[in-house]
């Protein structure tokens, strides 16, 4: 070993002496030892292996240990914080799926608190005394909002198409238009999902057209389901056509079959009214006769992740003695959440109010730019002409594979720090205490006004002062 190279290793210290070390001691402090101790390691290592890495004329005489601490330092501040961790969303998508989709209002968050820190009545009557079920708590407040005859909440939306055809038609046939066989978020397509639930794929028609002849035509003696898919998160468009559902039950009694429509993203408000794109209401597909309708409980409905299973009593109760059921079910929380959700919605002027997502999908533009001008007038005030900031016209989007033609107008601000590129900018948001997402586009970072929540702005200023700490 080169002798440059092997004095470098030695001036290493030692892992006890820096846990100690005085100008680390606050990184350290929260960390549990064992885990402080496997993070400076790492970074020793990372450390030994540049040392060793370059050629000796490359290498320096003496150790920097100034940059050694400030590399411990980092790993051990990140070694902190939670890997899942809040952050402001300024994309312009409402329903951002990789930033955990329908964020929660408070009314929602104060009854989770509640059942989450002490027992609940999660699986007890307190009628009877006696043991009940978690499927039951979504009932009263379902039938309410739909006449549901019956209700039973999954894990997500797949887990409800899943559950719904094994039991309905493991080994049996499953007739679905060609056009509606969609591929959902992270590859998921639904062809695979049907296999995984035992059923045989009978796919009927074209991409474009399709008629209640090409279903009738299809059906046979092994025949079980006929499945209708909303496209929520794409349109076919010009030359189509689809077939109604309620032409679909009709065959379906005619034949005694089950029909069961996925609608993706549930939605119990007609959004047409609010300026958004049209979309059937769960209660429009109940109404059509379906025998199922399945849906998203975290997209067009505001709430948490769940996958919701509405329809015909008898066949919800089959769904429910599925050995699968168990595998599937949701836990206290998201059953809490859901259940005040939906609650909210007996009032249609309170959910719009209260629901995160429904309020950000119908803001009035007008409100979005005095946000806007209003926050970036903030920005001028404290960081003067270190960095330049405009309010221009935005689109965002509501996300979440739902309203796919829906352009949402709005308002956004415009960020440029002339030392540092746009990027650069747009990298040290997103790497502040707590991270602030945006785009760049145009050569300047984007920050759009329309998902931002309240509390969000101070946070904005907050990441933008450790952006531009080293900006004259």
């Amino acid at each position: 070993m080169d002798p440059k190279c092997a004095s470098l290793l030695r001036q290493l210290p030692q892992v006890d002496d820096l846990l100690r070390h005085p100008e680390l001691a606050p990184a350290v402090g929260p960390l549990p030892r064992l885990l402080a101790a496997a993070v400076v390691r790492r970074v020793l290592a990372a450390a030994r292996r540049r040392i060793n890495a370059e050629s000796p004329e490359a290498l320096p005489p003496q150790l920097d240990e100034t940059a050694l601490l400030q590399d411990l330092r980092e790993a051990l501040l990140a070694a902190a914080k939670p890997s899942l961790r809040r952050v402001v969303n300024a994309t312009g998508v409402v329903i951002h799926t990789n930033l955990g989709r329908s964020p929660l209002g408070e009314a929602i968050l104060t009854q989770i608190q509640s059942v989450a820190a002490h027992y609940s009545t999660l699986e007890y009557d307190l009628a009877r005394g006696a043991r009940g079920s978690r499927h039951d708590h979504l009932e009263g407040v379902v039938q309410e909002l739909t006449g549901a005859g019956g209700v039973l909440v999954v894990n997500n939306n797949a887990a409800a198409v899943l559950l719904a055809l094994n039991t309905l038609a493991a080994g049996k046939e499953v007739v679905i238009s060609r056009g509606q066989l969609v591929e959902i978020g992270g590859s998921f397509r639904l062809p695979e999902i049907m296999a995984a639930s035992g059923a045989v794929l009978r796919e009927v028609g074209t991409t474009n057209k399709t008629y209640l002849r090409d279903f009738e035509q299809a059906i046979t003696s092994e025949t079980a389901v006929l499945l209708k898919v909303h496209p929520s998160n794409f349109r076919i468009m010009g030359f189509t056509h689809e077939v109604p559902l309620a032409e679909m039950v009709d065959l379906g009694r005619r034949y005694g079959l089950k029909v069961v429509e996925d609608l993706g993203s549930g939605c119990l408000v007609d959004l047409s009214r609010y300026g958004l794109e049209r979309e059937p209401t769960v209660q429009e597909t109940l109404k059509a006769g379906a025998d199922l309708v399945l849906f998203s409980g975290d997209k067009l409905l505001g709430g948490p992740q769940a996958g919701l299973i509405l329809g015909n009593r008898e066949v919800v109760e089959a769904l429910r003695k599925n050995p699968m059921t168990r595998a599937l079910r949701p836990d206290k929380m998201t059953l809490t959440a859901l259940e005040a959700t939906l609650h909210l919605y007996l009032e249609e002027p309170r959910a719009l109010a209260e629901i995160p997502t429904l309020r950000m999908l119908t803001r009035p533009v007008a409100e979005l730019d005095r946000q806007a001008r209003a926050l970036a007038r903030r920005v001028r005030r404290r960081f003067g002409d270190r960095l330049k900031v405009d309010v221009v016209e935005s689109e965002g989007r509501a996300g979440g594979g739902a309203l796919p033609q829906a352009s949402l107008p709005s308002r956004a601000l415009t960020l440029a720090a002339a030392p540092l590129a746009a990027q650069k900018l747009e990298a040290r948001l997103r790497q502040a205490g707590t991270p602030v997402i945006g785009r760049v586009e145009h050569g300047v970072v984007w920050l759009d006004v329309r998902t931002l929540l309240p509390g969000d702005e101070a946070i904005i200023m907050a990441a933008l002062e450790e952006a531009l700490e080293d900006v004259k």
